[in-house]
């Protein structure tokens, strides 16, 4: 009786500790503001888990369980659209830009204006950016290409990352230059960050967290979004590469 009677205290644990367990899917982006936020949400576990934008909208509409998305503002009104998000249920966490990188010992080329950027994208040897299909930089970037005229010119030196840290290689000196959102370059070992994209080529994206309809911890949700919009959060955007949503 008594080892049945353990079993049970431990068996009600496990479900409490499930219960007390927030699963979100965020894009990856996100990261380097939301992973040590939700680290200091108290009391209750925060089950993280990236994904390129693409693939999360994919992991969705699989079913893939969770309580709580952190998507782009584009992307959650396709969401909405589609009926996979309740409207109005989003509360914007910060605002990220599109950067260049370079490895961390070559000289910074200039990227002030849209005519100085589309010459240091002729002049490299090879370049990395986001695959377009998966990233919603590597969308951007894209239309800059073909906006700027040089697309063909690009693409044929381009090499097309499938998420994370897609200017890795260039800290391993592996190409030239990296395009990407801030945030992702920031963290990366062995790369500097020129600047950004020049205002007249640059998108900001806004990620937004938002509950999903099949969450049954819907307190708990609205705390932890509470938790990534607060003073303490927010202090963290700058140093990640990030600022305030406008």
């Amino acid at each position: 009786m008594k080892r049945i009677g353990v079993g049970l205290v431990l068996a009600g644990i496990a479900l409490c500790a499930c219960a007390d367990e927030i699963r979100v899917i965020s894009g990856g982006a996100a990261r380097a503001f939301v992973e040590p936020t939700a680290r200091s949400f108290p009391g209750h576990e925060v089950k993280l888990d990236w994904q390129p934008m693409g693939k999360l909208v994919q992991s969705l509409a699989a079913g893939q369980p969770a309580d709580m998305i952190i998507v782009t503002s584009e992307v959650l009104q396709q969401l909405e659209a589609e009926g996979k998000i309740a409207k109005g249920s989003g509360r914007p966490l910060a605002r990220v830009g599109i950067g260049v990188a370079v490895n961390e010992k070559a000289p910074l080329p200039d990227i002030s204006t849209p005519e100085a950027f589309r010459r240091t994208l002729l002049a490299a040897k090879s370049i990395v950016y986001i695959d377009p299909r998966a990233g919603t930089s590597g969308k951007h970037v894209a239309e800059i290409l073909a906006k700027l005229g040089i697309a063909e010119e690009v693409n044929r030196k381009a090499t097309l990352g499938q998420g994370g840290h897609v200017v890795e290689p260039v800290g391993r000196g592996e190409i030239e230059l990296g395009i990407h959102q801030v945030s992702e370059i920031l963290p990366v070992k062995g790369v500097k960050l020129v600047g950004e994209l020049p205002r007249e080529l640059q998108k900001y994206t806004v990620y937004v967290a938002a509950p999903t309809p099949s969450t049954g911890k819907s307190a708990l949700v609205q705390q932890l979004m509470q938790h990534l919009r607060s003073t303490s959060a927010r202090e963290r955007l700058a140093q990640a590469g990030y600022t305030l949503p406008e």
